[in-house]
């Protein structure tokens, strides 16, 4: 099992950026996915990006262009760098590694 220490989150206006971080510790696979997901108020969770450990990435379409995945693997540890915020990007963000899953962390964007 792997464990996900995740930060970053917080309030931000619409149009500003944040930062997500997450680090894997525990049983690590050289060969992995890690990524972000999120559930917003009410709704189910949904993809917004993934990097696997050959830096491949895959976005939302929703977040093509404001949102960019990165990883670092001597750190075991990925990021997600948010940009031109929305309201609707409001959720509580996930970070993945394979089949794990970290608490989540709030990102709050006001209009």
């Amino acid at each position: 099992q792997v464990h996900l220490m995740e930060s970053g989150g917080g309030l931000v206006r619409a149009g500003g950026s944040l930062r997500l971080s997450c680090t894997a510790s525990g049983n690590i696979d050289s060969f992995n996915v890690m990524g972000w997901y999120r559930q917003a108020p009410g709704r189910g969770r949904e993809f917004v990006a993934t990097i696997t450990s050959e830096l491949i990435t895959t976005y939302a379409d929703s977040v093509k262009g404001r949102f960019t995945i990165s990883r670092d693997n001597a750190k075991n540890a990925a990021y997600l760098l948010m940009n031109s915020l929305k309201p609707e990007d409001t959720a509580v963000y996930y970070c993945t590694f394979n089949t794990d899953w970290g608490q989540g962390t709030q990102v709050t964007v006001s209009p």
